[in-house]
């Protein structure tokens, strides 16, 4: 029986210890990434104006005040063609290492950016739609099932593509996609 209380003492300190190197490594990768990221701005919208759009200015300047760059701002109708022209000239623009995409993620017959930026992905990261519906659910309950909220990779760009709402915004931003944003551009360049 002493055998087995050591041999479990022994796992443990070394799931601690691979915690640990896991930590550090990920903090690694983290520091070496770029601090600023240029990025593209994209609000599909039927009814928002420039003036309007509360949710593509919060990220610009959530964006701005963590040193990245915002290289092009754009506002779309909630049309596949014009949301698809958008990202081809995005990931076509080689001062764009980032696409940042709010609105049209809902249900209604309407909301197609979900469709169109799904279409496009060469490699998605559904760990960010899941934890995003996960933090929403913990904010505004179960109408969070309604968010297609979604995330990939497309021509050597990262886009991700969030709910229109000032708050979903916010939320996606700060909890997701800010604190990431460098290191995801340096995997994906690497």
């Amino acid at each position: 029986m002493a055998k087995r209380g050591h041999s479990s003492h022994t796992h443990r300190e070394r799931s601690t210890q691979d915690t640990l190197s896991s930590k550090r490594t990920h903090q690694e990768h983290k520091e070496h990434a770029p601090h600023r990221v240029a990025c593209m701005v994209i609000t599909c919208s039927d009814t928002r104006t420039s003036a309007t759009d509360t949710s593509g200015q919060l990220i610009m300047r959530l964006l701005k005040d963590q040193g990245h760059e915002v290289v092009e701002y754009h506002l779309v109708k909630d049309e596949p063609a014009s949301i698809k022209a958008l990202i081809e000239a995005g990931v076509g623009n080689d001062a764009v290492q980032a696409i940042i995409i709010n609105g049209g993620t809902g249900i209604s017959r309407r909301d197609a950016t979900f469709e169109t930026v799904t279409a496009l992905l060469e490699k998605k990261l559904d760990g960010f739609g899941e934890l995003f519906r996960y933090l929403s659910y913990k904010d505004i309950g179960s109408s969070a099932i309604m968010s297609r909220a979604t995330a990939g990779v497309y021509r050597g760009r990262i886009i991700f593509s969030t709910p229109g709402s000032e708050g979903a915004v916010r939320l996606a931003m700060e909890k997701l996609i800010l604190p990431e944003l460098g290191h995801m551009v340096r995997e994906i360049t690497k």
